[in-house]
């Protein structure tokens, strides 16, 4: 059953928040942004969940290179599980060498070469390594199907409803591999918020240079937009030129899809120009810093008949510029809760809803751990719920 709680206590501090944006505001303008030409288009603010514009976001497309990032993301997944580590070192053997020497963008890998993961991974994410790609697959699950399994596996536990991966790394698969924006929107997040030390490891890098030919990454707004930091570039002629991206300043991170752009500087000028009206064109106020308790949600058979939940990261909401809105908020979970409940878990969601804008959601996460109530516990839970 899913049950939508009232945040009372949160909402009176909200309403103080709010107050320099306007209470009652109506009708806010669409302000178009850049970008006109490109067929799809997702911007979305991570710090509230909201979508800040939105063309054909679930419409799905191939998305070509862009594919490395669950690649990434798989072997991010990987080494947290402790099945894989920087320092391992894998062999572009004979046979992946006669499909894929040279073949589209490359490390420049020889084969019989040895690479360690920590190198594949840097070139994967900064050069768009296909070479690499395989190397990776092959040598931490034993094959590419095994890889791509687990990829398509991945997925489908971040709730990516239109995506498949056919390949590691995007090569024209004859229409196997597709995805949307919406869905690329969800695994940049989870990129970033899963791993985020890896993130900043590997993604984000100017160029690189691997076995003695020095390249730039693609990328057109990381070391060049401010707070820009990655993620990655795709290109066929069958799916033009797009970009997943994303860019932080304060606690706000935007992150945006572009796809089947026509030309490369088309794509670039308007991953630029995207980014920067994001930032420019909305006021942001803040909600709850991170760590912040923003309410409680009930328990059932647990040492506790609630559990306090907080905000994992700092929780903002976002109106166009100059603009008055109202705001609710309401927590939302599927309850009440089954003990036992982990510290740090994702319990529930805040539900922010800001008056002519879509309403978003952000994930709030238990205070503290609740064991399985014991008897004793379970006649204190009797009593208290008989209380008026």
């Amino acid at each position: 059953m899913r049950v939508s709680t009232a945040i009372l206590a949160a909402c009176a501090a909200v309403a103080l928040l709010a107050a320099p944006v306007g209470a009652q505001g109506q009708n806010l303008p669409q302000q178009g942004p850049p970008a006109q030409d490109i067929p799809i288009v997702l911007l979305v603010d991570m710090s509230s969940g909201q979508t800040l514009f939105a063309r054909e976001e679930n419409r799905r497309f191939v998305p070509a290179s862009i594919t490395k990032v669950m690649t990434a993301f798989t072997a991010f997944e990987l080494m947290e599980e402790g099945v894989l580590t920087p320092d391992q070192v894998f062999t572009f053997n004979e046979a992946a060498a006669e499909e894929w020497y040279r073949t589209g963008s490359t490390m420049f890998l020889e084969a019989g070469q040895e690479v360690s993961v920590s190198d594949l991974l840097m070139a994967i994410t900064t050069v768009s390594a296909n070479d690499g790609s395989i190397v990776l697959a092959e040598g931490a699950l034993g094959s590419v199907p095994e890889w791509v399994a687990r990829m398509n596996a991945n997925a489908r536990s971040l709730n990516l409803q239109n995506s498949f991966f056919g390949t590691p790394n995007g090569w024209p698969d004859a229409g196997r591999t597709f995805t949307t924006a919406r869905d690329l929107v969800t695994l940049g997040q989870a990129l970033v918020l899963r791993h985020p030390d890896r993130f900043a490891r590997y993604f984000g890098h100017r160029g690189l240079r691997t076995n003695g030919y020095a390249q730039d990454n693609h990328d057109p707004i990381s070391g060049i937009v401010e707070g820009a930091d990655g993620i990655k570039t795709g290109f066929t002629n069958q799916a033009g030129f797009g970009f997943l991206g994303t860019a932080k300043r304060g606690d706000r991170r935007l992150m945006m899809v572009l796809a089947g752009a026509g030309e490369e500087p088309e794509r670039d000028a308007a991953a630029r120009a995207l980014v920067e009206w994001g930032f420019s064109a909305f006021d942001s106020t803040q909600l709850f810093a991170g760590g912040a308790r923003v309410g409680s949600v009930r328990v059932q058979d647990g040492s506790s008949s609630t559990v306090p939940v907080l905000a994992s990261a700092p929780i903002l909401f976002a109106v166009p510029k100059g603009e008055q809105a109202s705001l609710s908020l309401a927590i939302t979970y599927d309850g009440p809760l089954q003990a036992p409940i982990a510290a740090g878990e994702t319990v529930a969601r805040l539900e922010i809803s800001v008056e002519g804008m879509a309403s978003s959601s952000v994930p709030l996460v238990a205070a503290q751990d609740v064991p399985q109530a014991g008897f004793l516990d379970r006649i204190g839970n009797a009593f208290g719920r008989l209380l008026p």
